[in-house]
């Protein structure tokens, strides 16, 4: 009998062993499934994915995407990864996409979606969701997704938000305001600090954070048929006073003269976890990356707020995520792409990675968005907004970018800048 239970257990231990390889087998660096299965689908992504830097959240979408491949059979996905330049990398494949040579499915930044959308590259996804599930996403994300003609045309998954956050030992108090942060951000160079770091460099970081200060003075980028009007009348004031605010930073000494060149989130991690600074506005996410790269006495100094106003009324934040979308006329390949979107992202991915999901079902249905900074994030939500959805937006920021970088270097004044910006903005506005 000890010798059937020792055979029982080996067999036991070969089992898991051959699980084990078979899982491996099904799960390259650019592959999930049998190498040898007859139908294909190329995913491209970010590192949203197996690829993630973060060994943990690689290892955990390993899992998930195994799981999910298991559950397809006779399909294989080829996956392909994008850089982390990101605007670069959307404008290309958006350009593959128009000529037939894009990927069968793929990850597409929520600030570009209208781009997409627009261009008529995206295929139709009704007929995987049901209207329960779009009905309970957070309206500005169904309306994010939702084109003229009343389809989706992406499925927006996981959703973030911008917040300032502060190591409590040298910063103790919340800053609410501009001022505030500007007095705390000058207060923490005494004690050795670089001041308040900010993305400044040549990137959609850069304007999206910014556009906070714009937002929560009530400016408007454009009119409700899209039109670019941030350089005009009472927008054009509020621009000013959000660029001038920046700009205060960096000549009073609050912000590192090299904020102008920062374009990674990474950096702020970087400082914070070197002990080099002790605010700066990031994202969310960053929370949890803090947590996994600092040891636990540090991490407890470090917490987050609202990203400040010009008063202590006017706030705002922005709000982007991503979305998953399908290129392919093959119907086949749509509907694995919408599996893709529905059952590795929309639930297990914000899992993973904590990213916020986009709808109160999947908010209410994982432990990890019941503590209380994921509550105090959803809550935040409601000063939360998104880009505006139209072809123009990705050029505006592109000009906000170079505008920042000259205004912040001091190569140009802000209302010359602005002005330069606006000219650029307004002619390709025309050829659209």
């Amino acid at each position: 009998m000890r010798r059937s239970l020792r055979v029982a257990l080996l067999a036991t231990v070969a089992t898991c062993f051959a699980g084990a390889a078979l899982a491996q087998d099904l799960i390259t660096k650019d592959r999930v499934g049998p190498a040898d299965a007859p139908k294909t689908l190329t995913f491209r992504l970010t590192g949203d994915g197996p690829g993630n830097t973060d060994p943990a959240y690689a290892e955990a979408y390993k899992k998930v995407f195994v799981d999910f491949i298991q559950k397809h059979p006779g399909w294989q996905i080829k996956l392909e990864r994008m850089s982390d330049n990101i605007g670069q990398e959307q404008a290309r494949m958006l350009e593959q996409a128009k000529s037939g040579s894009g990927p069968d499915c793929a990850a597409v930044d929520s600030f570009v979606l209208a781009l997409f959308m627009n261009a008529g590259v995206l295929k139709p996804l009704n007929e995987y969701f049901t209207q329960a599930e779009i009905d309970d996403l957070f309206p500005f994300v169904r309306e994010g997704i939702t084109g003229k003609d009343g389809k989706i045309y992406a499925w927006w998954w996981g959703t973030d938000l911008r917040v300032l956050y502060r190591n409590k030992d040298i910063v103790p108090t919340a800053p609410e305001t501009w001022e505030e942060l500007k007095a705390a951000a000058i207060a923490s160079k005494d004690k050795g600090m670089e001041g308040v770091l900010v993305n400044g460099g040549r990137w959609e970081g850069t304007t999206f954070d910014w556009l906070a200060n714009f937002w929560a003075q009530g400016g408007k980028l454009v009119d409700e048929n899209g039109k670019p009007i941030f350089a005009e009348g009472e927008n054009r004031e509020k621009f000013l006073k959000a660029v001038n605010y920046f700009k205060d930073l960096v000549d009073s000494g609050a912000a590192p003269k090299r904020v102008a060149t920062i374009v990674n989130y990474d950096e702020f991690n970087a400082a914070a976890t070197a002990g080099t600074t002790a605010l700066f506005i990031g994202g969310n996410w960053q929370l949890a990356q803090l947590k996994n790269t600092m040891e636990p006495e540090e991490f407890a100094k470090w917490t987050f707020s609202p990203i400040p106003g010009p008063t202590k009324d006017q706030r705002s934040t922005g709000t982007g995520g991503w979305t998953v979308g399908a290129f392919s006329n093959d119907p086949e390949k749509v509907a694995l792409c919408a599996a893709i979107a529905k059952d590795i992202y929309a639930g297990p991915g914000n899992e993973i990675q904590q990213q916020l999901p986009t709808s109160k079902a999947i908010f209410n249905k994982y432990d990890v968005f019941k503590s209380e900074a994921n509550q105090a994030f959803a809550a935040a939500l409601v000063d939360g907004q998104a880009r505006p959805g139209v072809p123009i937006y990705p050029e505006i920021s592109n000009q906000i970018q170079v505008m920042m970088g000259d205004v912040l270097t001091g190569a140009k004044t802000p209302e010359a800048a602005l002005d330069a910006a606006n000219a650029a903005v307004q002619a390709a506005y025309s050829r659209l």
